[in-house]
């Protein structure tokens, strides 16, 4: 391209005998001057390679080369495609999009990005050192799947020159691609479709394609609605028809599933005392449906099941197998229930025991203790043969009264049990707790710092000490004063938990003391920094517990917040003027957790002096200050501009013009002296004056006129 250019080449050392240029274009002979400017109107040879030369007695040459660099730049780049205009392509064939750069120099300096949509997909640095103008095109590559449908591919040309040149940027139009597949029948073919009934073939096995294919279904030959709900008659082999691109033609075996229909021949029953009893259970379904009973659990019942039915025989009936029994039939679709009732006839099935009190909630190592009450209601002991406790496995207890044990025994599970002579056996049990506060409870965070980086999650943990029941345990946590959490109950993580065969980690499930803990995750924020958390744990036993619940509190747990740097630019502008020979100082102040770290980089052609955050700068160019700690780093670049100080020269000229006023007031400041105060006169030529006239002398006045010398 053609410019006009303009380069000044100056001697510091006064000793010499000329500066000249010496260029392709542009070049001049030796002057005797101590700065010589090298100007070309219309630069046009992009390969010169200007130097300035100075002769230096004796006989010798001092050379200085210029780096020019001649660029030229499209306004528009152009992108295409080898499947067309049109953008149509197929899924899995291989495709290449062309980038068109015209007329760019120097090329070496060019990066071309290819994007798909908003995503960089490709990067190509040019590695050309030629610097006259060149056509360049970039390809890439593209496999298309159906994903890609409708998505935008362009690409931009980068011609970097800093940072002594422009960034000069041209992006491509979009071109936007159209992805044919199929057609694609989406369902398992080597198996059996299952389809549940109400759904239709369309739904259950997808042909899909584009463009759109023609579907057709057949069954036996003849086609048929994919689209109308199935029943269960429509189990079948079918043909799939699919016209697209391509013909695609499938056997699909379909098996029409539902839920079991409801349940039959379950009727109400009545048998006598020692007699037996069958119920009878059946159900259809695909598949063939499952059944289980629900009814009071006793050894003379059994349940056989066969050919897709349930029977529940009774055995020996006593008052005990009295009440409803409910069958279940279920499948992978749904299920149905049905209840009967049975009725033993010459039986009572109310068991007469009531246990004092129904709920005991027991401190741990509590002493003087009231034992449980098991009595009967109404008092008739008349037919009563035994009555005893059974704790755990086989630990029995005689008599009415059970003490519990509030040191070792977590889990007794007491059951009042007492034998009659009409009704058998009956038993009640009795819903126990025994509960202990925490050793203690603190507050850690999750990884082990007791720092945080503003608006990342973190995570604080609350540990409590050997708490039985874990399960009864609810955790609120704390700001300061102020509960930011609600009162959280569960779930509760047990710390240290191995499992080992049919032990679990769930706090349920164990209700002898744990340590368990409870997390939070919190965002915190600058203003967070130096926070006190704690956590609160509240063991809540319900209305037989202690009240108010017993709560233990954790220490406060203080929080760092660490934050990125943020730089004062209020002190240091982007762009601050310089007067030549008067150094500026560019302050650097930043505020962050940690401290930040200020650096300052510039170019290597700069000598400025550093003092801490403080750059004290005399030439021009591009300051940067970087900040920086554990969380981020942030910029500030400097735009120094050196500007000519002529305040000198306005002095010295205001000087000379003084001292010439000064010498020219002098000069007729003294003339008027001579001329007046000096008293000089002539007598020649004497003219007579008037008398306002006289003269006064040394007191006397003289009376004959004076002339005045001239």
């Amino acid at each position: 391209m053609e410019t006009r250019s303009s380069v000044n080449c100056s001697a510091s050392d006064s000793q010499f005998e000329g500066i000249g240029w010496e260029a392709s274009q542009g070049g001049t002979g030796l002057e005797n001057v101590n700065h010589l400017a090298w100007t070309v109107a219309n630069l046009t040879d992009w390969t010169i390679s200007p130097s300035c030369y100075i002769n230096l007695p004796p006989q010798t040459q001092c050379t200085q080369n210029l780096t020019v660099i001649l660029y030229t730049f499209p306004e528009t780049i152009s992108i295409s495609s080898s499947s067309g205009s049109g953008g149509v392509m197929n899924e899995g064939e291989k495709y290449r999009f062309s980038c068109d750069i015209h007329n760019v120099a120097p090329v070496q300096y060019l990066t071309v990005t290819w994007y798909k949509g908003d995503a960089m997909v490709h990067r190509e640095s040019i590695d050309n050192p030629s610097k006259k103008p060149v056509h360049h095109s970039s390809v890439l590559s593209v496999t298309p799947t159906r994903k890609d449908n409708g998505v935008p591919f362009r690409c931009e040309a980068l011609l970097d020159l800093l940072p002594e040149g422009p960034q000069l940027i041209a992006s491509s139009q979009e071109f936007n691609i159209t992805v044919h597949f199929g057609p694609d029948v989406q369902c398992h073919l080597s198996a059996n479709l299952d389809l549940r009934e109400g759904e239709t073939l369309e739904g259950g096995c997808p042909v899909t394609g584009r463009p759109s294919p023609t579907v057709s279904w057949l069954k036996a030959g003849q086609p048929t609605d994919p689209a109308a709900p199935l029943s269960r008659s429509d189990t079948g082999r079918y043909t799939v028809e699919a016209k697209g691109a391509t013909l695609i033609r499938r056997e699909v075996s379909v098996q029409v599933l539902y839920l079991p229909s409801q349940i039959v021949e379950l009727e109400d029953s009545e048998v006598d005392v020692g007699s037996t009893v069958s119920l009878k259970c059946s159900s259809a379904g695909n598949p063939q449906p499952q059944y289980s009973w629900d009814y009071y659990q006793t050894t003379n019942v059994m349940v056989e099941n066969e050919d897709g039915v349930s029977h529940l025989h009774i055995h020996n009936a006593t008052a005990y197998n009295m009440g409803s029994y409910t069958c279940h039939a279920s499948n992978d679709i749904g299920n149905v229930s049905k209840t009967a009732g049975v009725t033993v006839k010459g039986a009572s099935l109310e068991c007469p025991i009531e246990i004092t009190p129904d709920r005991m909630v027991v401190r741990y190592q509590s002493r003087g203790l009231r034992p449980a009450i098991c009595t009967l209601t109404p008092a008739d002991y008349t037919h009563l043969k035994e009555m005893y406790w059974q704790v755990g496995q086989g630990d029995t207890t005689d008599g009415m009264s059970w003490f519990a044990d509030t040191d070792r025994d977590w889990d007794p599970r007491p059951v009042c049990i007492a034998t009659f002579s009409v009704i058998g056996t009956c038993q009640k049990p009795l819903n126990f707790t025994l509960y202990k506060t925490p050793d203690s409870v603190s507050i850690r965070p999750v990884v082990g710092s007791s720092s945080a980086v503003e608006q990342r999650e973190f995570q604080l943990q609350c540990d409590i000490t050997s708490v039985a029941p874990a399960a009864n345990v609810a955790v609120r946590w704390y700001r300061g004063n102020e509960t930011f959490e609600p009162l959280r109950r569960g779930p509760l993580r047990v710390t240290g938990c191995q499992p080992e065969n049919d032990t679990t980690c769930d706090p349920r499930d164990v209700r002898s003391p744990l340590n368990v803990s409870s997390t939070i995750s919190i965002t915190l924020n600058r203003t967070d920094d130096g926070a006190e958390f704690s956590c609160e744990a509240q063991l809540d036993l319900g209305p037989e517990g202690p009240l108010p619940p017993p709560n233990m509190m954790s220490s406060p747990f203080n929080v760092t917040v660490y934050y990125k740097p943020v730089i004062n630019t209020t002190k240091l502008p982007k762009t601050i003027p310089v007067f030549r020979g008067y150094p500026e100082e560019l302050v650097c102040e930043a505020e962050g957790q940690p401290a930040p770290k200020i650096q300052w980089l510039y170019s290597s052609d700069v000598v400025p002096r550093e003092s801490g955050d403080t750059l004290f700068v005399s030439d021009a160019g591009v300051y940067n200050c970087s900040a920086s700690n554990q969380v981020d780093s942030i910029y500030h670049e400097v735009n120094v501009i050196l500007k000519e100080d002529y305040l000198p020269l306005i002095a010295g000229f205001v000087a000379v013009t003084v001292v010439a006023i000064s010498i020219v007031f002098l000069f007729i400041y003294s003339i008027y002296y001579k001329n007046t105060k000096m008293r000089r006169y002539s007598l020649k030529n004497p003219k007579v004056d008037t008398p306002s006239s006289n003269v006064a002398h040394n007191g006397c006045d003289m009376q004959f006129p004076m002339t005045k010398l001239s």
